[in-house]
């Protein structure tokens, strides 16, 4: 995705990742977590604002800062910037609501070209997992860094 970005920051670890939001609601700083799931090779990104006082990802909350397509283009990057350390990773993502994952799958579909440059999308429809295809509501997506 060829949009402007946030300056990213590492995490305690390589699984973490921080940025702040700029808009009018102020400085709101955002965390992206690649969580290892019950699969081998499998992670869930989960990004939201984080929680000042525990630290902890609120993924429920709607920040509203304007910059919409600023923060999704941070989070992306963070994809690279994960499948650079772990290549064989497959990363499964959905929203916490189903206006969120029908965000999401407007985002991949609107840059579906420029992600299948480097990656492999797939959405989960039912039980099945298939090759993304923009026409179709899903559930949740997984993408894989091609070799």
């Amino acid at each position: 995705m060829h949009y402007d970005q946030y300056e990213i920051t590492k995490g305690e670890t390589a699984m973490t990742y921080e940025f702040v939001s700029q808009g009018p609601k102020g400085s709101i700083k955002k965390v992206v977590i690649y969580s290892p799931r019950a699969l081998d090779n499998v992670f869930n990104l989960g990004f939201g604002d984080k929680n000042e006082e525990t630290g902890q990802l609120d993924d429920c909350v709607a920040t509203n800062n304007g910059d919409s397509v600023k923060v999704l283009a941070t989070v992306a990057s963070t994809v690279y910037l994960f499948t650079n350390l772990f290549p064989n990773a497959l990363i499964a993502a959905t929203g916490s609501t189903p206006s969120r994952t029908r965000l999401y799958r407007a985002v991949i579909s609107n840059n579906l070209e420029t992600i299948k440059q480097d990656f492999e999308v797939f959405g989960l429809l039912g039980d099945e997992w298939e090759t993304f295809c923009t026409d179709k509501d899903y559930q949740a997506f997984l993408i894989r860094r091609k070799n």
